[in-house]
């Protein structure tokens, strides 16, 4: 497989995304990793959360559901999910969400994680993205190619399983891993061919980068993201009930989000910088079409597949059983891991 870094190039467009935005007046940010801190609630029991710019933190203060808090929530804030999961494994973090690549690569490093709650979205968001006027019109016109990719990511494996799809391998293209800021810079200079990339970058991409898509993950990516514990909390009798609390709060955050789309849109651009027609754009293509369903063992067999494709490439060191990585304890009565995604109709 050839892979290559670009060196980051000069931003043409204003796309702050996740970079940037204001929040709340209830809480202070940081501006590193993990360094954001805020707090929600009272009590003596502090649950430690990881959040990126624009995830469960504003989801769950858009909804109302950090209102009466019986315990404190701590805010932490990470770029993306892989620096997110080693802060669970080092236990500054008690639980955080991610997508359904970035466990794997932890497990496989032997980190201190278990998977406690799952979600199901649409897969539109998932995207390989070319330029408008790109001769490139299906996936196997990719042999050959450069394509911008943040290694590890939900993307990563999104790629990989779109050029198997249509019969190629990562060594019959170049791979340029770069996230998403950087990608973005190569792509709109014509550096790259292609970009792999998730929502809300696809809808910003769409509409100001002159982007088209050339295939998406739907049918292809299993459409699931985690909430990530670290053990040390779920062994704490008094954190586990505050994570059941917790991922209950979520799932009900995200039933609001789907009943009120515009609302969840408004708030969500002004916590990131988004443009609001992006943001609405993201959430009825995929961020909103989110279920809450059981982590069972048709989640674990989904994710054990990307575990050994990426063993196969050998971009993790080992294979190994993803299932010993999964604590079901707070399935309950959700409904199974390959329910149906919520939709707005077709998509955006």
């Amino acid at each position: 497989m050839r892979a290559r870094h670009i060196a980051p190039a000069t931003l043409l467009l204003p796309f702050t995304l996740l970079l940037a935005g204001c929040g709340g007046a209830s809480r202070a940010e940081g501006t590193s990793d993990g360094t954001g801190s805020g707090t929600d609630g009272k009590g003596s029991l502090t649950l430690n959360v990881g959040d990126q710019k624009g995830g469960s933190e504003a989801l769950l203060r858009a909804a109302g559901e950090l209102d009466d808090l019986p315990y404190k929530i701590k805010w932490s804030t990470f770029t993306s999910g892989p620096p997110l999961l080693e802060a669970v494994n080092a236990g500054a973090v008690d639980v955080g969400a991610v997508g359904n690549t970035p466990p794997v690569f932890a497990a496989a490093a032997k980190s201190k994680i278990k998977v406690i709650a799952g979600s199901h979205s649409r897969s539109d968001g998932e995207t390989i993205l070319v330029k408008k006027d790109s001769p490139l019109r299906r996936p196997a016109q990719l042999k050959g190619k450069s394509i911008a990719v943040a290694q590890g990511s939900s993307a990563h494996y999104q790629l990989i399983a779109s050029l198997k799809k249509a019969g190629l391998t990562p060594k019959d293209v170049t791979l340029n891993y770069l996230q998403p800021a950087d990608a973005l810079a190569a792509f709109t200079r014509g550096k790259v061919d292609a970009w792999a990339v998730w929502d809300p970058y696809t809808s910003q991409a769409l509409d100001q980068a002159a982007a088209r898509v050339l295939t998406t993950g739907q049918g292809v990516v299993n459409g699931l993201s985690f909430q990530v514990a670290a053990p040390a909390a779920l062994d704490d009798k008094k954190k586990s009930a505050a994570l059941k609390d917790y991922t209950d709060r979520l799932r009900r955050a995200q039933d609001w989000v789907f009943q009120h789309p515009d609302a969840w849109a408004k708030a969500w651009a002004k916590e990131t910088g988004l443009p609001d027609k992006v943001a609405l754009d993201a959430v009825k293509r995929s961020r909103g079409t989110a279920v809450a369903v059981a982590v069972d063992k048709a989640a674990v067999a989904s994710e054990q597949r990307i575990v050994d494709s990426f063993a196969a490439l050998k971009l993790i060191p080992r294979s190994f059983d993803f299932g010993t990585f999964v604590d079901p304890r707070f399935n309950g009565d959700l409904p199974p891991s390959g329910t149906a995604p919520r939709t707005y109709g077709k998509a955006q």
